[in-house]
């Protein structure tokens, strides 16, 4: 089965297939301190779908195709919190599967929404009204339908090596885009795949590139206590496996954000800059900013930002849904806005 180059530098001027439209996403300086510490977020929300997760999807269903795990007119079966699937059933769509979402209602709404929308089938693991992260009954009911169907294939994204796989392009763009000139790499860790696949991948070229994951407070990746968060599509919660794509070799170091500081600093950069990003994307920037004031001079860090934050705007980006969960704190927005005002510079040519 042909399929495009995956590994453009730059997107090429007419495409004919939604999956050509993947990677080349660019590179945005927040902040700058006086010693030129920078922080640069890397837009995977500029992505088909939003989010970074249809790089690794499309890998996964090339992978099963070449080893014959998946043959034409196959179901894909898969348990996800959204970002994955929606990349899942754009790659079914082109390849001519069909794509069935193992589902929780933790999941963002318009996520299922836009599945439902390329003809996924939604299987939920919960009554509606439940909000709870579900993964482990999620991933067992997975597995039990791709056992009990005829050419179906979980894809099982958290123990699938070609989830990492497919997060090596984004070094390639990096090292391209900035000259192999990159101190700290940051991101989320839920599978393991974006910051591990990425950060394995530029370790052969940039061997000193420190390496940073953030999962949410109550996740369980990098110790306990383990309880509920609401950063979705990111972490393990308690009674999940950590999956193979968590490489704790590559981990220069591990830390919790919490969700108040998460989707407070998600609300100020949107107000401060204009960009939109996730609830567990303001996880990293918060991470990342905390750390600049004691960075060394002409440091250079760069934060994955996996999906934008249009699909937040009925949860992060809503005061009566925050407040119902006391995760409103206009004081944490207030002290993320100010560090931005203080660190942000905007070049002359385009200040008002």
């Amino acid at each position: 089965m042909n399929h495009p180059d995956p590994h453009p530098l730059h997107r090429p001027p007419v495409v004919r297939q939604v999956s050509e439209l993947i990677g080349a996403t660019p590179l945005f300086e927040l902040c700058r301190t006086d010693s030129d510490v920078r922080l640069l977020l890397k837009l995977e929300q500029f992505n088909p779908t939003g989010t970074a997760k249809i790089r690794m999807a499309r890998q996964m269903v090339i992978d099963a195709e070449e080893r014959g795990l998946l043959r034409p007119g196959g179901r894909i079966i898969e348990s996800t919190s959204g970002n994955t699937g929606l990349g899942l059933a754009v790659v079914a769509a082109e390849r001519g599967y069909t794509f069935t979402a193992v589902v929780d209602h933790h999941a963002s709404k318009d996520k299922l929404r836009a599945m439902k929308a390329m003809g996924t089938e939604l299987v939920y693991v919960a009554e509606e009204g439940d909000e709870d992260l579900a993964t482990a009954a999620r991933e067992d009911l997975a597995e039990r339908m791709a056992a009990e169907s005829d050419n179906a294939y979980f894809t099982e994204q958290h123990n699938n090596l070609a989830n990492g796989v497919g997060y090596r392009p984004v070094a390639r763009e990096l090292e391209a885009a900035l000259d192999g000139r990159i101190d700290i790499l940051i991101g989320a860790v839920g599978t393991g795949g974006a910051l591990f696949g990425t950060g394995g991948e530029l370790r052969r070229t940039v061997p000193g590139v420190r390496i940073v994951g953030v999962e949410p407070k109550g996740s369980i990746a990098f110790g306990p206590p383990a309880h509920d968060y609401h950063q979705s599509g990111t972490g393990t919660p308690e009674g999940a496996t950590i999956g193979a794509m968590v490489d704790y070799s590559l981990l220069d170091e591990g830390v919790k954000v919490g969700d108040v500081d998460a989707f407070a600093t998600a609300r100020a950069v949107a107000r401060r800059t204009g960009l939109l990003l996730g609830g567990s994307a303001g996880g990293v920037v918060y991470e990342a900013l905390t750390r600049m004031s004691s960075s060394a001079p002409w440091t250079t860090m760069v934060a994955l930002i996996n999906d934008g934050g249009e699909k937040y705007l009925d949860t992060v980006f809503d005061d009566d849904w925050m407040s119902a969960r006391d995760l409103l704190s206009p004081d944490v927005e207030r002290e993320v806005d100010e560090l931005l005002a203080k660190l942000r510079r905007v070049a002359p040519e385009v200040q008002g």
